[in-house]
């Protein structure tokens, strides 16, 4: 009631969901920077390399420069779409159950765009000329989940905001889903596989080790092209060599606890 009272729905769905992100990706991104410098975790960390604190800082100068220059006019031009497909952010709130299922079909859909759109990003000419930007970090950390070239961000982008382009969604729903995926993506660069880490409980759910797979091989043999879900890689079999990769591992950590019990 304060938000509608006291402001307008163009600077809510606009100004209101570009600090929503803001505030959602820093706050959840920044803490993995501060853990690599300091050493925490380590253990749970996916790859021994650190990045530099230099390289650290430049991706947070450009990610502000993406953000403000590709990320806020997108969201002040594309508003005219969403209110025409019916966006509102007036009471009454949709129904939980409205919510859920919109959420539901947002994740299906956007999987589905992003697979193709970022596979399509890994074909040699679009891959020297624009993904390679977001591959100079072979060693991810959460805040280079959204470093990219602005080409890109728009591409990929696109796979995001369909969804809720087509249905004309609550705002509420919106900033929701927002949140979410911020929070999925960041996980999923974050260099960290933790007890609790999402993947531990959700079947099919990417994360940071599956998509950590994808950051550390060569472009042409990578795969694990997903967004949040891997059914996608999983159909088409590009998380075979992933896959294998696991197998090996869970092989060797059986032996080793074979051979302690033996001894």
């Amino acid at each position: 009631m304060y938000l509608i009272t006291n402001f307008s729905d163009f600077q809510l769905a606009c100004l209101g969901s570009f600090f929503l992100h803001e505030s959602v990706f820093f706050l959840s991104g920044l803490p993995f920077v501060w853990i690599e410098r300091a050493g925490w975790l380590s253990k749970y960390k996916i790859q021994a390399k650190n990045n530099s604190a230099a390289a650290q800082d430049r991706c947070i100068v450009r990610l502000l420069l993406y953000h403000f220059g590709v990320n806020l006019p997108v969201m002040i031009f594309s508003y005219p779409v969403f209110r025409y497909m019916g966006m509102r952010s007036s009471l009454p709130l949709p129904s939980w159950n409205v919510i859920l299922t919109q959420i539901i079909f947002y994740f299906i859909l956007e999987d589905f765009i992003f697979y193709w759109g970022h596979r399509i990003l890994h074909t040699k000419w679009l891959y020297k000329h624009v993904h390679s930007v977001h591959h100079e970090y072979a060693t991810p950390f959460g805040l280079t989940s959204e470093y990219a070239h602005p080409a890109e961000i728009l591409f990929l982008g696109f796979a995001t905001i369909f969804g809720p382009a087509i249905t004309g969604p609550h705002l509420i729903t919106l900033w929701l889903w927002m949140v979410l995926r911020v929070l999925e993506t960041v996980e999923a660069h974050s260099g960290y596989h933790f007890p609790w880490s999402p993947s531990n409980f959700f079947p099919l759910y990417g994360g940071s080790d599956f998509h950590d797979y994808h950051h550390r091989l060569l472009y042409t043999k990578s795969g694990n092209y997903s967004s949040t879900f891997t059914y996608m890689d999983l159909i088409f079999g590009t998380d075979v060599g992933y896959r294998k990769l696991k197998a090996l591992k869970n092989t060797r950590v059986e032996d080793s606890s074979d051979q302690k019990k033996l001894l």
